[in-house]
């Protein structure tokens, strides 16, 4: 019983973040294979609880004002990912629901971070040490 219990908890959990009608477009697509660059990629489906939602506003919070220069100069880029309408890019990174994906594309090679776990456990209830934690692991993408 526990366990019927805890998987049904587990599916309306995953789809309460994993499914929205809210569409919006991938960002400004940029040519990464050719340049070095570092991409912040929050992907999100149509379902979207405050935690989701908190951790794409910090996200883009963290990007534009802590990196504007390197937003500018094309160093840094951020994408909202509609994983409905980027099958491929979703699997690319086996990114099934919402996510938060930092790649590191140098020398043409990729290098990801997987910031997920660490943006549902505080994007929402603790932003500062999400914006903190962020903001380094970019800065250290890009050095």
């Amino acid at each position: 019983m526990k366990k019927v219990f805890l998987m049904t908890a587990l599916c309306l959990s995953l789809f309460a973040c994993g499914n929205s009608k809210a569409e919006r477009e991938v960002k400004q697509q940029t040519d990464t294979s050719k340049a070095d660059v570092v991409e912040v990629l929050y992907f999100y489906g149509a379902q979207r609880c405050p935690t989701c939602r908190a951790i794409e506003e910090e996200a883009k919070n963290v990007v534009s004002t802590a990196f504007a220069d390197d937003v500018a100069n094309g160093r840094l880029v951020y994408k909202a990912v509609d994983i409905g309408k980027n099958e491929a890019l979703a699997d690319k990174y086996q990114v099934t629901w919402s996510s938060l994906v930092l790649v590191d594309h140098e020398n043409g090679a990729e290098a990801t971070e997987d910031m997920t776990k660490f943006a549902f456990g505080n994007a929402r209830k603790s932003p500062v040490a999400f914006r903190k934690g962020l903001a380094d692991k970019i800065r250290e993408m890009l050095n």
